[in-house]
C-alpha cells in the first residue's frame, strides 16, 4: 500500500527580506532653498519672498539670475518648476534648469536631473544618463546620489550589474549615516553580495539602520536573532525587533510577530494576538501573512474555524507563488474539505508547488500519480519521489520501491532520466 500524503499546516515564519534592495529614488527636493550658501542681494531678496509665500515676487528676481548664470538661481527656479510654485508644473523646463546648474557641477541639480532621467520626468526616460548624473553628483559627496547609484549598480539598471561597485557606493553613503545604505551594506554582506559572506558584519550594519528606525532593518535584525544568525538565538530579541518593524506597518514583521505569538516563541503562546498581526500583515497583501491567516482559518487558532475564509487567504498567497499555500490548497482540494473533492485541481496545486522544489508537494504529487488520484502514472510517481526523497521526504524512498515494483525496466530508466534532468521552474 502507498502511504498516504501529509498536510503541512504550521504557521510559518516570513523567511525573505521584506525587499532585496530598495530601486525607489529619493524624491525630489520640494522646498525652496540654495544648494550651496545663500548671498545677499536678489538671490536672498528671493528666497525671503518665497518664504513669505509671494512667489510671483521670488520669480521675478530669480528669472534675471539664472539667465546671468547663477547656478543657485537656476536650482531654485527649476525646483518650482517642478513643485508648480508660482507657475504651472512643468517638469521640462525644471530639467532645463536643473541642467544649466547641473553644467555649472551644483551636485543637488546634478542629482535631481538624475531623478528626472530615471523616471522619465521632464526628459526621455534613460537610466544610463541617470546613472551619469548621478556619478557626478556622487562623485562630490552628494549621499542620496551614491545610493541611488548603489541600487542602479546592483540591479544593472544603466549599467553593468556590479555588486562591488554597489557596495562601494552603499558604504560611502552608509558612512555618511543614510539609513538605507546601512541596511543595503548589511544586505549584501548577509547575502554575500560583492563581498564574503559574513553575518556579524551584516548585523552591525543592520543595528545602525534600525536604531534610525529603518523598518527592514529593524526585520532582518529580527529574523537573525530569531534562527540565530551571526548572533545567539534569542526570541525576546527578536520579538523586540519585529514589534518595532510591526508598529511601522510592516508586514513582514507583522506576519513574523503573528507567528511567534502563534507558536509561543519569547512570549505566552496567544492565538488571539497571533491572528491580529497576521492579519494585518495579511491585508497589506503579504503572501506568508495571507498564508498565515488561511493557516489560522483552517484550524480555528484565534479565530473561528471557517475552511471558505482558510481558502480564501490561501489563493491568495497561492496566487503570489507562495509554495506552502499552494500544498494546503492541494490537499484540501484531494481531500474535500470546503470545497467538492477534485483530484484534477489538488494535482494542479500540488505541482506549482512542486515545481518550486517543495519536497512535500513533490511526496504528495507522487502518491497522486501512484494511487490513481487522477491519471495513473507510475514514471511520474517515480520521478516525484525521486526528487522528495533527495530533498528529505522521509516516506519517499520507500513508497518508490513500491511504485518501482509495479515498473518495467524501462519505465523506471525513463523516470531516473526525467529526475536527473528536472529543473525548478520560475515563479509564475
Amino acid at each position: 500500500m502507498i502511504i498516504a500524503a501529509i498536510n503541512l499546516w504550521k504557521p510559518t515564519m516570513q523567511t525573505r527580506y521584506a525587499k532585496q534592495l530598495r530601486a525607489m529614488l529619493t524624491a525630489l527636493l520640494t522646498l525652496m532653498a540654495a544648494s550651496g550658501a545663500a548671498v545677499a542681494g536678489p538671490l536672498e531678496d528671493a528666497l525671503a519672498a518665497h518664504d513669505k509665500g509671494d512667489d510671483a515676487t521670488a520669480l521675478q528676481l530669480l528669472r534675471p539670475l539664472a539667465e546671468r548664470g547663477s547656478a543657485e538661481a537656476q536650482y531654485n527656479l527649476a525646483i518650482m518648476y517642478f513643485a508648480g510654485q508660482g507657475v504651472p508644473k512643468d517638469a521640462a523646463e525644471a530639467a532645463k534648469w536643473f541642467r544649466r546648474a547641473a553644467d555649472q557641477g551644483d551636485a543637488t541639480s546634478q542629482y535631481n536631473l538624475g531623478v528626472l532621467y530615471f523616471s522619465g520626468s521632464g526628459v526621455p526616460q534613460n537610466h544610463g544618463e541617470a546613472a551619469q548624473w548621478y556619478g557626478l553628483a556622487a562623485k562630490q559627496g552628494y549621499v542620496d546620489a551614491q545610493y541611488n547609484l548603489g541600487v542602479m549598480h546592483n540591479l544593472g539598471q544603466g549599467v553593468a550589474q556590479d555588486y562591488i561597485e554597489a557596495i562601494k557606493w552603499f558604504r560611502l553613503a552608509a558612512d555618511q549615516g543614510n539609513a538605507a545604505a546601512q541596511y543595503d551594506v548589511g544586505l549584501m554582506f548577509a547575502n554575500g553580495q560583492g563581498v564574503s559572506q559574513n553575518y556579524a558584519v551584516a548585523i552591525k550594519w543592520y543595528r545602525l539602520a534600525a536604531d534610525q528606525g529603518a523598518a527592514d532593518a529593524q526585520f532582518s535584525l529580527g529574523l537573525r536573532y530569531h534562527n540565530g544568525d551571526g548572533v545567539p538565538k534569542d526570541y525576546s530579541e527578536a520579538m523586540k525587533w519585529f514589534r518595532l518593524a510591526a508598529d511601522q506597518g510592516h508586514a513582514g514583521a507583522s506576519s513574523s510577530l503573528g507567528v511567534m505569538y502563534s507558536l509561543g516563541q519569547g512570549v505566552a503562546q496567544n492565538y488571539v494576538e497571533a491572528s491580529k498581526w497576521i492579519r494585518s500583515a495579511a491585508d497589506q497583501g503579504n503572501a506568508k501573512g495571507q498564508f498565515n491567516l488561511g493557516v489560522m482559518y483552517e484550524h480555528g487558532d484565534g479565530v473561528p474555524q471557517n475552511y471558505g475564509e482558510a481558502l480564501k487567504w490561501y489563493h491568495l498567497a497561492a496566487s503570489q507563488g507562495d509554495a506552502l499555500a499552494q500544498i494546503n490548497l492541494g490537499v484540501m482540494s484531494r481531500d474535500g474539505k470546503g470545497v467538492v473533492k477534485n483530484y484534477a485541481e489538488a494535482m494542479k496545486w500540488f505541482r506549482l508547488a512542486a515545481d518550486q522544489a517543495l519536497a512535500l508537494a513533490q511526496y504528495n504529487l507522487g502518491l497522486m500519480y501512484a494511487n490513481g488520484l487522477g491519471p495513473q502514472d507510475y514514471v511520474q510517481a517515480h520521478m516525484w519521489l525521486s526528487l522528495s526523497a533527495a530533498r528529505g521526504a522521509q516516506e519517499a524512498p520507500k513508497n518508490r520501491e513500491i511504485v518501482e515494483g509495479r515498473m518495467t525496466a524501462a519505465q523506471i530508466a525513463e523516470a531516473r532520466a526525467l529526475a536527473r534532468n528536472w529543473k525548478p521552474k520560475p515563479i509564475q
